[in-house]
């Protein structure tokens, strides 16, 4: 009888074994691309991912925070001491137009992509830190990318590049009634 409960006893440490291995594979969150962890932003929340097809046709992908309310965009990079390098933020606004950027309050050099609504880039600047000067192309667009300054050049990636942005669409804005 003995070796019956030994038996069980190691039965129910296997299966509990197994549970917590579970367990802790769905927290680590793992993507649909072959199980490799999902970035997070510096909120701890998982990033987007969003692919650019270069002058090449190579697909380069950057995961990136998405920011879509007038706060979030107005807050953008600033005070960031740091960022990894294919990360960056994706500001997504209402309609096309012709918003502009600065650097006030920003650490970081940055590079700025301007997006058009089909995926097509319009524009890349390169911005300088806690500088005001705007920047913005002389064409309507509805989403901005920022990364570390030089990313777009060291990828092959400039203005006529394509980039996919799946399931962005900016918050609500708030109801003035």
């Amino acid at each position: 009888m003995a070796f019956v409960d030994e038996i069980r006893v190691i039965l129910r440490v296997g299966f509990a074994v197994i549970l917590v291995t579970i367990c802790a594979a769905v927290a680590i969150g793992c993507n649909d691309d072959g199980g490799e962890p999902v970035p997070t932003g510096s909120d701890g929340a998982p990033l987007t991912r969003i692919t650019f097809v270069n002058k090449e046709g190579d697909e380069i992908d950057l995961f990136v925070e998405v920011v879509d309310t007038p706060e979030e965009r107005g807050r953008g990079l600033m005070f960031r001491q740091s960022m990894p390098e294919n990360q960056g933020m994706l500001f997504v606004f209402e309609q096309e137009g012709q918003y502009s950027f600065y650097m006030r309050d920003t650490l970081l050099p940055l590079s700025i992509a301007f997006v058009e609504g089909e995926g097509d880039i319009l524009e890349i600047e390169d911005m300088q830190p806690l500088t005001e000067d705007l920047h913005s192309p002389d064409e309507p667009y509805l989403y901005a990318i920022e990364a570390n300054q030089g990313w777009f050049d060291r990828h092959g990636i400039g203005a006529g590049a394509g980039v996919r942005i799946a399931r962005v669409t900016p918050a609500p804005s708030p109801s003035p009634f």
